[in-house]
């Protein structure tokens, strides 16, 4: 079967350049093969299946900064299209997009069908062929042409795009043509910690600040406290950013947590001494201070030594320190990580040096495009992994037509 285009990966990236493709040039032969039952099925399960779209973040250079790996990379890419493009193109395809108050991205349907009926349909009214269970196996370059053997038989194509995310295999062979890949460590995972301080505590969310030990890393944000530990976005922007690190450390490592977000030890004790003071016959425990989740200031306050009966008046120096510390460095053991819900992100992938970014055509092959997390790009939560996909399949399908042309 011979084509203008294939594409391998039916995911966000690869439907995105399709149809752009198809859009730009209708008469051009395209066909996207993917190796599964089912096309979009990590588009049906982002945002809690609500598909975070993108993220209300409308100036380039801002907007980069939520990619730990592709920062530098992606800022002239946005400069082409991004988070208001992305909005407008879906408002042109009928799908209606609100913004939440953190900033997330989502259809008005609060439904990721809604987005993958809209990729479905806009495929096929395009003419665009979508080949399941078409598992890839090689791809070489024969003259001005690509060969492709899957599991279903062989294609060739003018023009390749690979849009896999994280497959290994994939990677495997563009190594084998001489592409470097950059292995694959998770991103955007929540943190396994059993600590008697949080056992009893999950939903509670507060904002605060999270530095791991031995390192530069550190995050704020809100924490959520979960059954098997720690969650939220202070501690999944610390798994994005620290990916490669907690890698090495192999999810075995110390953070420290302030509860108050800013405030220092020294301060926060100059402030129990004043409560001391001021509410002497009042019990610690009862009241919470400093804003804190009532549950949550409970426990540290009996993580400090102070028992449920004790009055202010009656806590001593070395309880009060203790409990400045428990609020403003609290020590808790990682040891694992989880999947956040049910999104898979990896760092890692081909490398960034070999790509394009004004075409995302690669340096070594004319007529091969990437886009998606196939490249070394990766994103804290928030809708910047899906708009990095958008961004690449656009620009990726305004070369590819351009060249055809």
């Amino acid at each position: 079967m011979s084509y203008d285009l294939i594409i391998v990966g039916g995911g966000a990236a690869g439907f995105f350049t399709a149809i752009n493709v198809a859009e730009n040039d209708p008469n051009l032969k395209i066909a996207i093969l993917e190796r599964g039952k089912e096309v979009l099925s990590k588009v049906r399960v982002s945002g809690g299946g609500r598909c975070n779209v993108t993220h209300a973040e409308f100036v380039p250079n801002e907007l980069s900064k939520n990619y730990p790996r592709g920062e530098k990379e992606l800022k002239g890419p946005f400069h082409t299209f991004m988070t208001g493009d992305t909005m407008e193109w879906f408002d042109r395809k009928g799908v209606e997009l609100k913004i939440e108050a953190d900033g997330r991205i989502f259809p008005v349907s609060d439904s990721s069908q809604t987005i993958i009926n809209c990729f479905l349909t806009e495929a096929k009214k395009l003419g665009v062929e979508v080949l399941t269970n078409h598992s890839v196996k090689a791809f070489k370059v024969e003259d001005t042409y690509w060969n492709i053997n899957t599991t279903q038989g062989d294609f060739i194509t003018k023009k390749l795009m690979i849009a896999t995310g994280s497959n290994p295999k994939i990677w495997k062979l563009l190594q084998d043509l001489g592409h470097n890949a950059i292995d694959p460590v998770p991103s955007l995972f929540t943190f396994n910690i059993k600590d008697p301080r949080i056992k009893n505590l999950p939903g509670v969310v507060t904002n605060a600040t999270v530095k791991v030990k031995n390192s530069k890393l550190t995050s704020e944000g809100p924490l959520l406290i979960t059954h098997w530990g720690m969650s939220g976005p202070a501690i999944l922007k610390l798994s994005a950013w620290g990916a490669i690190e907690l890698n090495e450390f192999q999810y075995n490592f110390e953070i420290s947590v302030n509860w108050l977000q800013y405030a220092t030890q020294e301060e926060t004790l100059g402030q129990l001494k004043e409560l001391k003071n001021n509410h002497s016959k009042q019990q610690v425990y009862t009241y919470a201070q400093f804003e804190l989740p009532k549950r949550l200031w409970q426990s540290l306050v009996l993580a400090s030594g102070i028992k449920k009966e004790i009055r202010w008046a009656d806590v001593n120096k070395s309880q009060l320190h203790k409990l400045s510390e428990e609020l403003t460095k609290g020590a808790f053991q990682v040891k694992g990580k989880s999947t956040f819900k049910e999104e898979f992100v990896t760092a890692g992938g081909i490398d960034l040096k070999e790509l394009n970014f004004k075409t995302f055509e690669s340096k070594k092959y004319k007529n091969l495009y990437f886009a998606g997390e196939v490249l070394n790009i990766d994103a804290i939560t928030g809708g910047f992994n899906f708009q990095n996909a958008w961004t690449g399949g656009f620009i990726a399908a305004q070369a590819i037509t351009n060249n055809t042309k």
